[in-house]
């Protein structure tokens, strides 16, 4: 089994790791009411979905 010469310094560990930090997630304008909405999901305001009424939302 393959042993490590040396020690992994914390910078060449972080640059490995540079791909797993948190990001902001993506919105956009939900094209029915104009919230932001995640994209691919049914907008939770108005119950619509590539401009079909999918959900029925009671106005409250």
């Amino acid at each position: 089994m393959a042993v490590p010469r040396r020690k992994t310094s914390k910078s060449r560990q972080g640059k490995r790791r540079s791909h797993l930090a948190i990001k902001r997630p993506f919105y956009i304008t939900c094209p029915n009411c104009g919230e932001p909405i995640l994209p691919n999901r049914v907008c939770p305001h108005c119950g619509y979905y590539k401009g079909k009424k999918v959900l029925n939302l009671e106005e409250e």
